[in-house]
This record gives structure tokens, sequence and C-alpha cells, in this order.
């Protein structure tokens, strides 16, 4: 049974994120925000210590393998903070009146996050792609992502007519994202050997603090009733809103790419790291910018559904494109 789930893209990190929603739903006077759990002082050191974890395991000399591939590089960024943003506000414009306005930010929010790392690179590996460009377009995008996904979700609040407080924001990013992916760089020749012999542990605290988050968030949406009236409907946009997304950009990327005379394994590397968004950093980063909000639970809800779908889809996807290898 987990074989199956594995081979499909579903772990044991995605089982737990339906479990923390759960539990949301029937202990949320135990995850909220200043509850019995005291879950906000837990997750807010949390997110500061996801960051360090990235500093600390990034070896940065593995950018270096896929520097020169600029055609690659400029595709894949194009499409996580370009073609990802525009279709969000297409879609804002479009359906704005009939979806709900914290669900519609949670789709720009999503959009506007850079790509993931692991499952990027480990799809363009597993489909025998350009693993040394899918390596550093990931990489290269959770960089650029600390400012520019609080730059576009600013644009999209203030051309709505809400406000994001920018200088906290970015204030508390630099504090609690830039300083300790720049401290774990610095520390990491000091503590290279403990991390590559402690790998699967710090991974494993890593998503334990995304899912602690997640249930402070849910907890909090819980507790504030910003889920009552919301029923199957809302439930059929977001699903669908992110499956469609994601069909799209992988649809027209793979398309480009042929147009652009890519050989298969830029192909595949451009396709797999331009359609993933990453959801360790989005719910730190969503907590960052919009804090203890009752309404981030659906804020970050179309973020953890698009992960879950990204992984299904792109691992069949690619074990089918090393089948055809």
């Amino acid at each position: 049974m987990f074989k199956l789930l594995a081979r499909v893209g579903i772990d044991g990190f995605l089982l737990g994120l339906i479990v923390m929603v759960g539990l949301a739903w029937l202990l949320p006077d135990f995850g909220k925000s200043g509850g019995y759990l005291a879950m906000d002082a837990i997750t807010g050191y949390g997110v500061a210590l996801v960051f360090l974890l990235y500093g600390l395991t990034l070896p940065p000399e593995r950018m270096k393998a896929g520097l020169v591939n600029w055609r690659l590089h400029l595709l894949v960024q194009i499409s996580t903070f370009g073609l990802f943003p525009v279709l969000a506000w297409g879609a804002a414009l479009a359906f704005g009146g009939k979806i709900d306005p914290d669900l519609m930010l949670g789709f720009f929010f999503l959009a506007a996050l850079p790509s993931t790392i692991s499952s990027s690179v480990a799809m363009t590996s597993i489909a025998r792609g350009n693993v040394a460009g899918a390596i550093f377009n990931a990489t290269l995008s959770s960089l650029l992502g600390v400012v520019l996904t609080p730059l576009w979700v600013n644009w999209y609040l203030s051309s709505s007519g809400a406000s994001l407080d920018l200088g906290r924001v970015l204030l508390k990013i630099v504090l609690l994202v830039l300083l300790p992916i720049i401290l774990g760089q610095v520390l990491r020749p000091w503590v290279r050997g403990w991390i590559e012999h402690n790998t699967k542990w710090l991974k494993s605290l890593d998503r334990i603090i995304i899912l602690l988050i997640v249930f402070n968030s849910f907890s909090d949406s819980v507790a504030e009733g910003v889920w009552a009236g919301h029923g199957g409907g809302f439930v059929a946009q977001a699903v669908g809103g992110a499956a469609v997304l994601f069909a799209f950009v992988f649809i027209l990327l793979r398309l480009t790419c042929r147009a652009l005379g890519f050989n298969r394994e830029d192909l595949i590397a451009g396709v797999f790291c331009g359609t993933k968004k990453s959801l360790a950093t989005g719910v730190p980063m969503a907590k960052i910018m919009f804090g203890a909000s009752p309404a981030l639970g659906l804020i970050i809800a179309p973020t953890i559904l698009y992960h879950l779908i990204q992984l299904v889809a792109a691992g069949i996807i690619a074990r089918r494109w090393q089948d055809e290898a």
C-alpha cells in the first residue's frame, strides 16, 4: 500500500498534512494562536529554524554545474515569477467576484512562490533530465523568491484595494529568512560532516515544523469560524483551480521547450522546475507575511492542494518519461 502511494508521489509528509488539517478541525483550541499548546510561539521560532536548515543543507558548489545554460534558466524563472502571477491575476479579473477573496489571495500567493528544490531535482533525475540545470534553477528560484514573492503579493493587495505593510514584512523576511540562510551557509563548512550524517533527521525536522505551522494556521481559521459557510463548492474551486493551473502551465512549458528546440534533458528540467511551487517555502513565508490572520488557513489551502497535485502528477509523468528514455 505505502509503496503504491510512494510511486505516485504520496509520502508520509503529504499524509501528515492531511492529518494536521483534520486535527485542526477536531481540536482547534489546541492548535490556535494563544491556545493550550502555544503553537504560535513554537511556529514563530520554527520559521527561522526552517531557513537555517535550508542554509545548512544547501551545497553552493552544486549551483556551479548548471550555470551556463542561460536559456533554460530564463525560461524557468520567467515561468515561476512571470507566467504564474500573470495567470493568477487574469483569473482574479475573470472570476474574482465568484471566488472568496481570501481564496483568490491564496491562489495569487501560490503563483508568486518560488519553485521547490527537492521534488524538482528528484523528478528531473527520475525522468533522466538535466539534473545540474534543475539544481541551479530550483535553488536560484528559492533565493529570488525571498524578495519577489512579497513584492508580487504587495502589488496584488494594493491593486485590490488592500494593503500589506511591506516594510515590516521585508524586515521580518530579512530577520527570519535571509539571515538564517546566510548563517547556515557560514556555518556549513564547519558542520558539513555532521550535516551529511544527519540529512534524514534534518529533513524530518524541517517537515515537522511545516506541519506544525499548517496545524496552527488551520486551527486559527477553524476557531475564528472562517470556514463557516464554505461547502463543497468552495472545495471544488480550490482543487479545480490548483489542478487547472498545474495542467495549463505544464502543457504550455512543454510546447515552449519544443518550440525553442530544447533537447530532451533540458525539456524535462524546464518543465519540472517551471511548474513546481514550494510548500516548504510557502507555508513559513505565509506565516511571516500574514501573521496570525484567521484567514491564513484559507490563504495556504491552494498551496497545499497544489503541492499534492504537482507531486502526484509529476511522479506519474516522470516515471513514464523514465520508461521512454
